[in-house]
């Protein structure tokens, strides 16, 4: 089964918040009443009133409706043919009116309509026939019973039965009167019902030979009717000879009498006190598979207080925590929208990802990641930002992070860097699109992965800082607010290409072993997560462990480096306090708790930055067959529009010759504008061994000077001592490359 990828101009109807959309899927039901009015428990709620007229009560009055009644069928599968017909003028919604004729009948669905009806049927004969000959079994076996209780009724009605009670008070009474009076009116009574009864059987005789004279079809055709209303009469109340094909869940009933007794039982308002009533905005309305109202808290009770008392709402609604969720009214600190669920429903999986179709994506556009409690769509841009990802371990954290590479190694024109720090089979199979990659620290024929790693930050870092020059130099017509654009990231005489960096177990390389390593690892991580995103170079990061990494410098940079993430996704995570880490400061007191997450929850996380939502997210699935497939896929690709490159390539990890112009740039740190040719020839011989282990400080300038950057005065510890400005560095970068094209 394929799935077509998301595309978001196929849903009109969806919100984008900073790169997180939420497709609404009943926008319409989100309008409110023009007044409002207090509301307490009423004495009676009646089912057809959603919202019962507010009226005061004694407190000791208030009744409580708690049904369990058959549920719509808004949870079953749909049948997929109320599309719009947009050929159709009658198709189009008018303001508070349905349309004449359904969707579902119109000529062009017509087809589909009755092909999906005709399924329907046909599934519910087959199942029925093949249970056909145990419903057989069950209906002569209750007919026979049907025939004694139709025999033993009319034995009790001929004998007059419900006379015994009256003629036992009498007795008891001490009334011969009344008893002879009513033994006569008995003996009376069973004489002409007897005779009823003669005549009954005198009839069902006759019949019984008419029958048997009739040919074996009519008496087939009498069977038919007589054994099925016998089995109707012989089987017990309640109990249904024929199963039914489709079951219907049940689901608990939402009425203003019970979202009344939850919050007055979690303390956000009094039915009795002045001016602490609950009251409600909207009526109570169904959307998709829950119930929604606007609820109005008392004069100073705020949003926050809704969501602190959430566990407690839940409990006085006698659901799940999950099927509860608290949406903020932008209109009113004091007002929330309350939605809940039928039934939990962070319980049922997202699905296989619609990637699996293999079309090729946009990242330019969002990427699907799941769905929201709502059964919306929920997408993410992940062009701009850098995403951390936090979890347990076994929780879905690599999957998910690996969802978004999918995303992106769909697009043959996003230069994928990939990077595992545990090394293990999640990630291997990215080496058939990623222009660089190294999996755990275990050398390999690739070569050491740390310095694969490490080679590639210094590369990254480099062309940040090579972009943010070229995009300041290129005309206002072709960048006219001096950022990336698609046209300039899918050009390739541009030389920037989107590029996605992928680091699962991150904290492993801020603990390496190796003090100085470790700093400068830092160092470019913290580089990149703050500046490389605006410049079109996205980081996804995966760690398990978010409370921090090794001591001293190293520690205060992976701080640095995980609260500077602009999005954050946390799955299950062990307490609340690892979770604001992972969600970021402040998640815990908006009601925000990763750790609240059930074990049996795998996949399911709250993205958390993305926008104004922060909804808790049903990520796809995307095991390792399926993603084996889209990096096959992927590749294939790459191949056409000729952007495979580096090590999916076949080119080498480490550079065979090197390149002194962008080797010394990634030696100098943030805020330094220039430096001493003895600091540059010895960050250059610690840094890159393997091509300037002996430079000395009159080699690097005499190198530097013949590609044209000039040798000037700089002020370090004091002193002005001859060196380079980063400024010209980069400009004879940029030189080099339009001499080039």
């Amino acid at each position: 089964m394929t799935h077509e990828p998301f595309n978001p101009d196929d849903h009109p109807n969806q919100s984008n918040l900073n790169g997180a959309t939420v497709v609404d899927l009943d926008t319409a039901r989100d309008s409110r009443t023009t007044t409002t009015q207090p509301l307490t428990p009423p004495t009676q709620a009646p089912e057809d009133d959603p919202a019962p007229v507010a009226r005061r009560t004694n407190a000791r009055d208030t009744s409580y409706e708690i049904e369990l009644d058959e549920a719509p069928p808004a949870d079953t599968m749909p049948i997929p043919v109320d599309l719009p017909d947009s050929a159709t003028p009658a198709s189009a919604p008018v303001e508070g009116r349905r349309p004449i004729i359904p969707d579902s009948l119109h000529r062009a669905n017509l087809a589909a309509t009755l092909r999906a009806a005709a399924a329907r049927w046909a599934y519910v004969a087959g199942f029925h026939a093949v249970r056909s000959p145990w419903y057989a079994v069950q209906v002569a076996f209750w007919a026979t019973i049907g025939v004694f209780r139709l025999v033993g009724r009319q034995l009790r009605w001929w004998w007059v039965n419900e006379q015994y009670v009256l003629l036992q008070q009498a007795a008891s009474d001490n009334d011969p009167a009344m008893w002879l009076k009513l033994h006569k009116e008995g003996k009376a009574t069973r004489r002409w019902r007897g005779v009823a009864l003669f005549f009954q059987f005198i009839a069902l005789t006759v019949a019984a030979f008419v029958v048997a004279a009739l040919p074996w079809q009519g008496q087939a055709a009498v069977a038919a009717v007589l054994v099925p209303v016998l089995a109707r009469y012989g089987r017990p109340a309640g109990r249904a000879i024929v199963s039914s094909a489709v079951v219907t869940r049940r689901y608990r009933k939402l009425n203003s009498d019970i979202v009344l007794r939850a919050y007055y039982a979690a303390g956000l308002g009094h039915p009795d006190k002045p001016n602490q009533q609950i009251e409600f905005g909207t009526a109570m309305a169904r959307e998709g598979n829950g119930s929604k109202v606007l609820v109005n808290l008392p004069y100073g009770k705020t949003f926050a207080d809704a969501v602190n008392a959430r566990e407690k709402i839940a409990s006085g609604l006698d659901v799940a925590l999950a099927q509860v969720t608290i949406s903020r009214d932008p209109e009113s600190h004091r007002s929330h929208w309350l939605w809940v669920a039928d039934a939990d429903p962070l319980a049922t999986p997202a699905g296989r990802t619609p990637l699996l179709a293999c079309k090729p994506t946009d990242i330019w556009q969002p990427a699907p990641l799941g769905l929201d409690e709502r059964g919306r769509a929920v997408t993410q841009l992940m062009l701009w930002t850098s995403i951390l990802v936090g979890a347990q371990p076994r929780q879905g954290k690599s999957f998910t992070a690996r969802l978004l590479a999918l995303y992106a190694a769909l697009d043959p024109y996003v230069r994928l860097d990939v990077f595992d720090g545990k090394g293990s089979p999640d990630w291997r199979k990215f080496a058939l699109v990623a222009h660089s990659c190294s999996f755990g620290f275990t050398p390999s024929r690739d070569g050491d992965p740390l310095e694969i790693f490490v080679q590639t930050l210094r590369d990254l870092k480099a062309d940040v800082q090579t972009r943010y020059q070229k995009l300041s130099e290129l005309p206002v017509d072709i960048c006219p607010e001096g950022k990336l654009t698609r046209e300039i990231a899918r050009d390739p005489k541009y030389g920037m290409p989107v590029r996605l960096v992928v680091i699962d177990e991150v904290q492993e390389y801020f603990d390496t072993g190796d003090k100085e390593l470790n700093k400068e690892i830092a160092t470019l991580l913290v580089y990149l997560v703050k500046v490389a995103p605006a410049a079109g170079v996205i980081v996804v990061d995966a760690t398990q462990k978010p409370g921090g990494v090794g001591t001293g410098d190293a520690a205060t940079a992976f701080t640095s480096f995980r609260d500077n993430h602009q999005v954050r996704i946390a799955l299950r995570t062990g307490s609340w306090q690892v979770s604001d880490l992972v969600l970021g400061s402040g998640a815990y007191s908006e009601g925000f708790d990763s750790s609240a997450l059930l074990p049996s929850y795998k996949g399911v996380g709250i993205l958390r930055g993305a926008g104004d939502d922060t909804p808790t997210v049903r990520f796809h699935l995307a095991d390792a067959e399926d993603a084996e497939k889209i990096l096959q896929c992927a590749r294939k690709l790459r191949e056409r529009a000729g952007t495979l490159s580096g090590m999916a390539a076949g080119q080498a990890a480490i550079r065979e010759m090197r390149d002194v112009l962008a080797d010394t740039l990634t030696v100098f740190q943030p805020g330094e504008s220039g430096l001493p040719w003895a600091v540059i020839a010895t960050r250059l011989a610690e840094r890159i061994a393997e091509h300037y282990a002996d430079l000395t400080a009159e080699a690097v300038s005499a190198q530097l000077r013949a590609l044209g950057v000039p040798s000037v005065d700089i002020k370090r510890d004091g002193k002005a001592l001859k060196g380079a400005k980063k400024a010209a560095i980069t400009a004879a970068i940029s030189r080099r490359e339009t001499t080039t094209r």
